[in-house]
C-alpha cells in the first residue's frame, strides 16, 4: 500500500512518521510568515501538499497534535479533518485557538497529524425498525458516570 504525496510549494514538507509506534504523520504548516490566532480566533492554514490514497477502502483523518491543544489551546475548528479518498487537492488545516492567549504559528511548524485508517463502506437499507439492545435509545450522551 502507498501513499502518494505530491509537493505543491519548494518549502513544503513531506510528512513522516517519528517512530516506528506512531500511529501519525505530522503536518507542517507551509507559510512564508507567522500567522498569529487570536484567542477564539480560526485560520485556514496550508501544508503546501496533495496526497493520493491507495483506494476509497480508506481515508486520512487529521487530528490535533497534543502540544499545541494542552499547553496552548490551538486545536483543529472542526473536530476532526477529513480528507477523502477522491480529494486532490492541498491539504489544509483549520486551527482554532480556544485559549485566552494569542498563540503564533511558525513556518515550518508542526500543526497536525494525519492518520489514514480505513474506512467501511456498507450498504445502506432503510428500515422501519431496528434491532433491540438493553440499553435502547437509553443514555444518549452517557453510559454513567463510573
Amino acid at each position: 500500500m502507498k501513499l502518494k504525496i505530491k509537493k505543491l510549494r519548494d518549502n513544503a514538507k513531506i510528512p513522516f512518521r517519528a517512530t516506528e509506534g506512531s500511529a501519525g504523520m505530522d503536518l507542517h504548516a507551509c507559510i512564508d510568515e507567522p500567522v498569529t490566532l487570536a484567542p477564539g480566533q480560526l485560520r485556514v492554514i496550508p501544508t503546501g501538499i496533495a496526497i493520493e490514497l491507495p483506494d476509497n477502502s480508506c481515508a486520512a483523518f487529521l487530528y490535533a497534535r497534543s502540544g499545541l491543544g494542552v499547553k496552548h489551546g490551538v486545536c483543529l475548528g472542526n473536530g476532526v479533518g477529513v480528507i477523502d479518498s477522491d480529494y486532490r487537492g492541498e491539504v489544509c488545516v483549520g486551527l482554532c485557538n480556544v485559549s485566552d492567549k494569542p498563540y503564533t504559528v511558525a513556518p515550518d511548524e508542526r500543526i497536525a497529524q494525519m492518520v489514514i485508517a480505513p474506512v467501511l463502506i456498507p450498504e445502506i437499507e432503510e428500515v422501519c425498525a431496528l434491532g433491540d439492545t438493553e440499553r435502547g435509545a437509553g443514555g444518549f450522551g452517557s453510559t454513567g458516570n463510573k
